[in-house]
């Protein structure tokens, strides 16, 4: 199995890459994997992105020692609620000690547990972006206005994650990908009448073969074709 992953800033953005990923070991066969996504119009929102993958870190942490102690399996379905209400519970809390608002809060997640061993993963997309499986594009657009988490705090988890409607069972995979929808925009800004429909930017990062690193492709986009991400771009991808 190979991961690959990229974390780069957006042409149009100036100060701070507001996208973060990680990337985590919870047990000896299954990992923890997220991408982050900061509201632009929010506050600071950089710091909820990187503030949710530290919490997703810790919990990982927690998880992988536990692993060693408690034997009994659940299934990854089970496990994903588990880390998610978590998720949900140190989040608020968080937020309580902090004294934060929402919107210094405004991240999208779109968290993937894998098992490694037989390559079942379990996905719940917070809002928007773009998760690949083997070819098939699971594209969860909000017209600009994604359906944050940090909205939803002041619920319990339960009535959250309820209904929470994006969620993604694979029973077996080969190719798994997640991205941030700066995914979708990449511009040739030196010749527009050139620039590559969205498709094959995604077929080009998500689906052909990664001979080097992500961030290679990533810079042949520019170096061959002068295309440049304009927004913030996390990716993590998956290879069996």
């Amino acid at each position: 199995m190979q991961i690959y992953h990229t974390l780069q800033i957006g042409e149009f953005h100036t100060n701070h890459c507001e996208d973060f990923l990680i990337i985590e070991d919870i047990s000896d066969t299954e990992k923890l994997l997220a991408v982050f996504d900061g509201c632009s119009s929010g506050k600071e929102s950089v710091f909820a992105s990187i503030l949710f993958g530290k919490i997703l870190r810790n919990i990982s942490k927690q998880e992988f020692h536990k692993s060693f102690v408690v034997k009994e399996k659940s299934s990854i379905q089970e496990k994903m609620k588990a880390i998610l209400l978590q998720f949900f519970n140190k989040l608020k809390s968080t937020k309580q000690t902090l004294d934060l608002d929402t919107y210094e809060l405004l991240s999208t997640v779109i968290i993937c547990l894998i098992n490694t061993e037989n390559k079942t993963a379990e996905i719940v997309v917070a809002g928007d972006g773009l998760v690949t499986v083997d070819g098939k594009q699971y594209d969860f657009e909000s017209n600009d206005k994604p359906n944050y988490l940090a909205y939803h705090l002041q619920k319990s988890f339960e009535d959250w994650f309820t209904n929470e409607t994006q969620k993604i069972t694979i029973n077996h995979y080969k190719d798994l990908s997640l991205a941030t929808d700066g995914i979708f925009a990449f511009k040739n800004l030196k010749n527009r009448t050139k620039e590559k429909p969205e498709s094959e930017i995604i077929k080009f990062l998500l689906h052909e073969s990664v001979n080097t690193t992500l961030d290679a492709k990533i810079k042949a986009l520019n170096q061959q074709y002068d295309h440049l991400p304009t927004d913030d771009i996390a990716i993590i991808r998956v290879q069996n």
